[in-house]
């Protein structure tokens, strides 16, 4: 399967199943702290990168025996609401899964009405906002350069009138850029404006798109998130797993790291095996040249090299 992939084992959204409608790496901001890689097309145009039936063919695949999912989450690699099929893909997902269905995007295009009338489709938004003053927003999230955090933000407002949803904010918190108080505070009264259900504090973890950017302490996380109001919370590390041994091991794990870097732990819960056998199929992966090991915070992580006859 080229556009859905895992199921994988998230922090957020439990047993979730991805959707990626976009081709490798096309958002509408270059974060550098993204486990996607940095982005070679930097675009705001929306557009129809793949053919929306094939995305629910796909889909519709997976579900005749896969394991019971908790969310079907539109992400990938790049920001997904450029994808002009948004809508059209999360009706399609309705029709065939009673699983939850959320959206990743970095909030860059939520200005636009349309876009927010497709967002409103799903159940969970799960929008991002690192930084408020123009200065930390460039130098985390280095956006497109009609994009301005002011306008993010108003947009974020009105889809918290217009969606009666769920909407989960997350901060990405670097050490350095947008870790200081001023940065917070800005933060924070944006939260009080935006009035998300959840706000979700996080940190570097996985290997980023820029050498050197630092993740910051679990304590000044938690002094964060006790700044940004009571609905914020520190996003923890997954637990437990997949529901049944997914079959094409080796696929699965493949087009799991072709999209983000992941641990053996990653791999135990999404393929439903031990932590042993995991540490072993990437072992042989590895071996076999179709994994490359990147070491990262003390932790290993296996990404994907590229396959005799594909692009990088």
């Amino acid at each position: 399967m080229r556009h859905v992939f895992g199921p994988v084992p998230s922090r957020r959204l439990g047993l979730s199943l991805g959707i990626d409608l976009l081709v490798p790496k096309t958002c509408t901001m270059d974060c550098i702290y993204c486990e996607c890689g940095p982005t070679t097309d930097c675009r705001i145009e929306r557009d129809s990168f793949v053919d929306p039936a094939v995305v629910l063919d796909e889909l519709s695949a997976f579900l005749a025996d896969g394991p019971r999912l908790d969310f079907v989450t539109i992400s990938g690699s790049g920001e997904p609401t450029l994808s002009s099929d948004l809508g059209r893909i999360i009706d399609g997902i309705r029709r065939m899964t009673d699983a939850r269905v959320a959206v990743l995007t970095n909030g860059g295009l939520v200005t636009d009405p349309a876009v927010r009338s497709e967002l409103a489709k799903a159940d969970v938004i799960v929008p991002s906002l690192d930084a408020v003053s123009p200065e930390a927003f460039e130098r985390v999230n280095r956006p497109h350069t009609s994009l301005h955090p002011e306008a993010i933000v108003e947009g974020l407002v009105a889809l918290r009138r217009e969606f009666s949803g769920e909407i989960w904010l997350e901060t990405v918190i670097v050490a350095g850029i947008n870790d200081s108080d001023d940065e917070i505070a800005l933060i924070a009264e944006a939260v009080r404006r935006i009035r998300p259900d959840r706000v979700q504090v996080n940190t570097v973890v996985r290997p980023p798109a820029v050498a050197g950017t630092e993740a910051v302490s679990s304590e000044r996380l938690a002094e964060i998130a006790t700044a940004l109001g009571p609905t914020a919370e520190v996003i923890a590390q997954p637990a437990g797993g997949a529901q049944r041994r997914v079959d094409g091991a080796e696929q699965l794990v493949y087009d799991m790291a072709a999209r983000r870097p992941v641990t053996v732990q990653d791999v135990a819960s999404a393929v439903g095996i031990s932590l042993a056998e995991s540490a072993k199929l990437l072992g042989t992966m590895t071996d076999a040249g179709v994994l490359e090991v990147v070491r990262h915070g003390g932790m290993l992580y296996h990404s994907a090299m590229a396959r005799k006859g594909e692009g990088k």
